[in-house]
């Protein structure tokens, strides 16, 4: 019998592909492992499974179930079981991601896990030295393939839903697709930048962007009072936590600099400076919004592509020596 790393009986569940899959582990040690592939079967197959395995062992202390990401209705339909199950056996249940499960059969260095979102779409999250090093996310299939970088496409083992149990709970499922508006960052307030503060910008710039050629001072001053441009700052209780500047280069914009102060990252400021510099754009009469963006800039990467930003070539060494840059370019129309 396979083992794997747990505590106790622990029935493991994950429905977050086209596979239902159930697994019962007790001290280490795989009970039993059962599977049914059927995208629209989850319903009616999860409940069978589930019956099966309690046949071989019925006390359970722990239920595992993978969280996603996946499609709403398959997804839904095995964390609610599990979720009632718990409930009914008066135990604990404890949510992990389905894309760390696939992960932990892979041995790369470096490579990105998916699962089908549908709509010709991908759920997926980058790995490097068996670590999540990017944040769930959902994007074309074009788009995961042109990063380089290996893929592995399967459905996660409960065994390694498990096995993840007693390291994750994750309280709430992963449907991540993207709403169709997003609220303002809480807290923080959206200017135009204004001379004053070049101070402030010069200040994140040292600090961020240290030994990497930072903007200098004299600079942020210049490009703040140059025509055809457009700077933006963000504001958390007085103080500049981000900056952001476009400028007009022939038929298209060019995004400058986007920056975000450490502490406020992943609370939507990049997303709607984004928005502000295409709108200004758009006004611009220009046919396209061009940026760079560092070849491992995994959390930049998936924001611009859900945007509409495509790559369109790539510029080695701009960064730096083995610093490559990637061109992506997002078409503007009336």
């Amino acid at each position: 019998m396979a083992r794997v790393r747990t505590m106790s009986s622990i029935l493991a569940i994950d429905t977050s592909t086209d596979r239902t899959s159930v697994a019962i582990v007790k001290d280490d040690i795989v009970l039993i492992e059962l599977h049914h592939d059927d995208p629209l079967a989850h319903g009616e197959v999860l409940p069978k499974l589930v019956q099966q395995a309690l046949a071989t062992h019925n006390e359970i202390d722990l239920v595992a179930i993978g969280m996603g990401p996946g499609p709403f209705t398959g997804l839904r339909v095995g964390v609610a079981f599990g979720q009632s199950f718990a409930l009914g056996r008066g135990i604990e249940w404890v949510g992990v991601s389905s894309l760390d499960a696939i992960a932990v059969d892979v041995g790369q260095s470096d490579f990105i896990v998916t699962i089908d979102a549908r709509r010709r779409e991908l759920f997926w999250a980058r790995y490097f030295e068996g670590k999540r090093v990017s944040e769930p996310a959902v994007t074309v299939h074009q788009v995961v393939e042109e990063m380089g970088v290996e893929i592995f496409r399967a459905s996660p083992r409960a065994t390694a839903i498990a096995e993840l149990a007693t390291v994750q709970n994750l309280r709430e499922p992963s449907y991540i697709r993207r709403p169709d508006a997003y609220p303002l960052p809480a807290g923080v307030a959206f200017r135009t930048a204004n001379a004053m503060d070049a101070v402030a910008m010069y200040a994140m710039e040292k600090e961020i962007y240290a030994g990497e050629e930072p903007w200098s001072l004299a600079q942020f001053k210049e490009e703040i009072g140059a025509k055809d441009r457009y700077y933006l700052v963000a504001e958390s209780s007085g103080a500049v936590v981000a900056y952001a500047g476009v400028m007009v280069a022939g038929d298209v914009t060019d995004i400058l600099t986007m920056t975000v102060a450490p502490s406020f990252r992943r609370k939507g400021i990049a997303r709607e400076f984004l928005k502000r510099l295409i709108d200004w754009s758009r006004n611009k009469k220009v046919q396209a919004v061009m940026l760079e963006v560092r070849f491992d800039n995994v959390e930049a990467i998936p924001l611009y592509n859900d945007q509409g930003f495509r790559k369109i070539s790539e510029r080695p060494d701009y960064y730096g020596p083995g610093k490559t840059a990637i061109v992506m370019r997002k078409e503007l129309r009336s």
